[in-house]
Protein backbone atom coordinates (compact mmCIF):
# COMPACT_ATOMS: atom_id res chain seq x y z
CA UNK A 1 0.00 0.00 0.00
CA UNK A 2 1.74 3.60 -1.04
CA UNK A 3 2.09 5.82 2.31
CA UNK A 4 -0.09 8.94 1.40
CA UNK A 5 0.31 10.58 5.37
CA UNK A 6 2.91 10.66 7.60
CA UNK A 7 2.13 10.96 11.11
CA UNK A 8 4.41 12.41 13.45
CA UNK A 9 4.60 13.05 17.33
CA UNK A 10 6.70 16.88 17.77
CA UNK A 11 8.04 16.57 21.59
CA UNK A 12 11.04 13.84 21.73
CA UNK A 13 10.62 13.17 18.02
CA UNK A 14 11.11 16.13 15.72
CA UNK A 15 12.29 19.05 18.86
CA UNK A 16 14.14 18.44 21.56
CA UNK A 17 12.04 19.00 24.68
CA UNK A 18 11.07 15.95 26.77
CA UNK A 19 13.55 16.45 29.59
CA UNK A 20 12.26 20.27 29.31
CA UNK A 21 8.80 18.24 30.38
CA UNK A 22 10.76 16.37 32.89
CA UNK A 23 12.27 19.05 34.61
CA UNK A 24 8.85 21.46 34.53
CA UNK A 25 6.92 17.91 35.98
CA UNK A 26 9.25 17.62 38.35
CA UNK A 27 9.70 20.98 39.78
CA UNK A 28 5.58 21.45 39.61
CA UNK A 29 5.49 17.97 42.12
CA UNK A 30 8.11 19.52 44.36
CA UNK A 31 5.80 23.18 44.55
CA UNK A 32 3.46 20.62 44.96
CA UNK A 33 4.90 19.06 48.09
CA UNK A 34 5.42 15.49 46.27
CA UNK A 35 8.95 14.45 45.31
CA UNK A 36 9.35 12.33 42.27
CA UNK A 37 12.58 11.11 40.69
CA UNK A 38 13.04 12.15 37.22
CA UNK A 39 13.22 8.78 36.01
CA UNK A 40 10.10 8.01 36.68
CA UNK A 41 8.59 11.04 34.99
CA UNK A 42 10.68 10.56 31.93
CA UNK A 43 9.00 6.96 31.67
CA UNK A 44 5.61 8.85 31.76
CA UNK A 45 6.51 12.05 29.07
CA UNK A 46 4.38 11.20 26.47
CA UNK A 47 1.36 9.52 28.50
CA UNK A 48 -1.89 11.43 28.76
CA UNK A 49 -1.86 14.07 31.78
CA UNK A 50 -4.33 12.69 33.76
CA UNK A 51 -2.36 8.69 33.43
CA UNK A 52 0.48 10.54 33.72
CA UNK A 53 -0.17 12.18 37.22
CA UNK A 54 -2.11 8.90 38.39
CA UNK A 55 1.11 6.79 37.73
CA UNK A 56 3.40 9.18 39.32
CA UNK A 57 1.39 10.73 42.76
CA UNK A 58 -1.55 8.44 43.06
CA UNK A 59 -4.94 9.55 42.32
CA UNK A 60 -5.81 13.04 43.07
CA UNK A 61 -8.91 15.13 43.43
CA UNK A 62 -8.86 17.03 40.49
CA UNK A 63 -8.50 20.66 41.65
CA UNK A 64 -4.88 19.17 42.41
CA UNK A 65 -4.45 17.58 39.39
CA UNK A 66 -5.38 20.58 37.65
CA UNK A 67 -2.49 22.83 39.87
CA UNK A 68 -0.55 20.40 39.11
CA UNK A 69 -0.65 20.71 35.16
CA UNK A 70 -1.10 24.37 35.48
CA UNK A 71 2.29 24.25 37.81
CA UNK A 72 3.77 22.12 34.78
CA UNK A 73 2.76 24.29 31.65
CA UNK A 74 3.80 27.76 33.43
CA UNK A 75 7.61 26.35 34.23
CA UNK A 76 7.32 24.50 30.41
CA UNK A 77 7.05 28.07 29.27
CA UNK A 78 9.44 29.28 30.70
CA UNK A 79 11.93 27.41 29.73
CA UNK A 80 10.79 27.45 26.00
CA UNK A 81 13.77 29.38 25.11
CA UNK A 82 15.88 26.34 25.80
CA UNK A 83 14.05 24.46 23.02
CA UNK A 84 16.00 23.37 19.73
CA UNK A 85 14.72 21.18 16.39
CA UNK A 86 16.12 18.12 16.29
CA UNK A 87 18.89 18.17 13.44
CA UNK A 88 17.43 17.55 9.97
CA UNK A 89 13.73 17.29 11.17
CA UNK A 90 12.42 20.25 9.22
CA UNK A 91 13.98 18.33 5.98
CA UNK A 92 12.37 15.41 6.69
CA UNK A 93 9.21 17.07 6.75
CA UNK A 94 9.75 18.55 3.48
CA UNK A 95 11.13 15.86 1.56
CA UNK A 96 7.99 13.97 2.79
CA UNK A 97 6.05 16.67 1.28
CA UNK A 98 7.63 16.54 -2.29
CA UNK A 99 6.72 12.71 -2.25
CA UNK A 100 3.02 14.54 -2.19
CA UNK A 101 2.96 12.48 1.67
CA UNK A 102 0.58 15.01 3.93
CA UNK A 103 2.92 15.48 7.06
CA UNK A 104 0.29 15.81 9.78
CA UNK A 105 1.74 16.61 13.66
CA UNK A 106 -0.14 14.27 15.59
CA UNK A 107 0.24 15.76 18.76
CA UNK A 108 -2.16 16.64 21.63
CA UNK A 109 -0.31 19.03 23.35
CA UNK A 110 -2.41 22.32 24.33
CA UNK A 111 -2.69 24.55 21.55
CA UNK A 112 -0.05 27.61 23.31
CA UNK A 113 2.66 24.77 23.24
CA UNK A 114 1.79 23.38 20.12
CA UNK A 115 2.34 26.95 18.49
CA UNK A 116 5.51 27.35 20.68
CA UNK A 117 7.09 24.09 18.89
CA UNK A 118 5.46 24.68 15.45
CA UNK A 119 7.55 27.91 15.61
CA UNK A 120 10.53 26.09 16.99
CA UNK A 121 10.27 23.32 14.36
CA UNK A 122 9.75 26.37 11.31
CA UNK A 123 8.67 23.78 9.04
CA UNK A 124 5.20 25.32 8.54
CA UNK A 125 5.30 24.66 4.63
CA UNK A 126 5.57 21.38 5.08
CA UNK A 127 2.83 20.70 7.23
CA UNK A 128 -0.69 19.48 5.65
CA UNK A 129 -2.57 19.31 9.40
CA UNK A 130 -1.86 19.60 12.98
CA UNK A 131 -4.43 18.08 15.82
CA UNK A 132 -4.29 19.60 19.65
CA UNK A 133 -5.49 18.74 23.08
CA UNK A 134 -8.70 20.52 22.24
CA UNK A 135 -9.58 17.28 19.62
CA UNK A 136 -9.78 14.58 21.87
CA UNK A 137 -10.44 13.37 25.40
CA UNK A 138 -8.00 11.87 26.40
CA UNK A 139 -4.44 11.28 25.09
CA UNK A 140 -1.69 8.53 23.96
CA UNK A 141 -2.00 5.86 24.11
CA UNK A 142 -5.11 6.18 23.49
CA UNK A 143 -5.85 5.95 19.52
CA UNK A 144 -8.13 9.21 19.43
CA UNK A 145 -5.65 11.73 18.43
CA UNK A 146 -4.09 9.57 15.91
CA UNK A 147 -7.65 9.22 14.10
CA UNK A 148 -8.07 12.44 14.00
CA UNK A 149 -4.93 12.77 12.34
CA UNK A 150 -5.42 10.54 9.89
CA UNK A 151 -8.71 12.10 8.79
CA UNK A 152 -6.97 15.33 8.44
CA UNK A 153 -4.15 13.44 6.43
CA UNK A 154 -7.08 12.24 4.25
CA UNK A 155 -5.85 8.41 5.08
CA UNK A 156 -6.60 4.51 5.90
CA UNK A 157 -4.35 3.62 8.47
CA UNK A 158 -3.14 0.89 5.86
CA UNK A 159 -1.85 4.22 4.23
CA UNK A 160 -0.35 6.10 7.32
CA UNK A 161 2.76 5.86 9.03
CA UNK A 162 3.63 7.08 12.54
CA UNK A 163 7.11 8.19 14.11
CA UNK A 164 7.13 8.74 17.39
CA UNK A 165 10.11 8.50 20.25
CA UNK A 166 7.83 7.03 23.42
CA UNK A 167 6.12 3.71 23.92
CA UNK A 168 2.58 5.77 23.93
CA UNK A 169 3.40 6.52 20.24
CA UNK A 170 3.60 3.47 19.30
CA UNK A 171 1.20 1.38 21.27
CA UNK A 172 -1.13 4.17 19.97
CA UNK A 173 -0.32 3.79 16.78
CA UNK A 174 -0.91 -0.04 17.22
CA UNK A 175 -4.31 0.26 18.37
CA UNK A 176 -4.97 2.53 15.34
CA UNK A 177 -3.68 0.04 13.05
CA UNK A 178 -0.84 2.04 11.65
CA UNK A 179 2.57 1.09 11.10
CA UNK A 180 4.83 2.60 13.25
CA UNK A 181 8.53 3.89 13.44
CA UNK A 182 10.40 4.45 17.01
CA UNK A 183 13.04 6.75 17.86
CA UNK A 184 15.62 7.06 20.39
CA UNK A 185 15.52 10.75 20.75
CA UNK A 186 13.01 10.68 23.33
CA UNK A 187 15.30 8.85 25.81
CA UNK A 188 13.84 5.60 25.27
CA UNK A 189 15.51 2.10 24.25
CA UNK A 190 15.24 0.56 21.50
CA UNK A 191 13.90 -3.22 22.77
CA UNK A 192 11.13 -1.17 24.09
CA UNK A 193 10.09 0.78 20.79
CA UNK A 194 10.15 -2.34 18.84
CA UNK A 195 8.06 -4.00 21.77
CA UNK A 196 5.62 -1.49 21.81
CA UNK A 197 4.66 -2.05 18.16
CA UNK A 198 7.34 0.23 16.42
CA UNK A 199 9.08 -2.17 12.96
CA UNK A 200 11.66 -0.08 12.83
CA UNK A 201 14.09 1.59 15.15
CA UNK A 202 16.55 4.72 14.18
CA UNK A 203 18.64 6.83 16.47
CA UNK A 204 16.56 10.30 15.40
CA UNK A 205 15.19 12.18 12.54
CA UNK A 206 17.79 12.52 10.78
CA UNK A 207 18.59 8.94 10.36
CA UNK A 208 15.42 8.51 9.33
CA UNK A 209 15.58 10.96 6.32
CA UNK A 210 19.18 9.03 5.20
CA UNK A 211 16.83 5.79 5.41
CA UNK A 212 13.20 7.15 4.19
CA UNK A 213 13.76 5.01 0.79
CA UNK A 214 13.77 2.03 3.20
CA UNK A 215 10.57 2.71 5.25
CA UNK A 216 8.35 4.03 2.47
Amino acid sequence: MTVTAALFDIDGTLVDSNFLHVDAWQRAFDEMGERVDAWRIHRSIGLDSAKLLTSLVGDRDDDWNDRAKDLHSKLYRESVHRLHPFDRAADLLRALADRDIRVVLATSAPDDELKILLDVLDAGDAVHATTSADDVQEAKPDPGILEVALERGGATPSEAIMFGDAVWDLKAAARAHIRSVGVLSGGTGGDELTDAGAFAVFDDVAAVLAGIDDIL
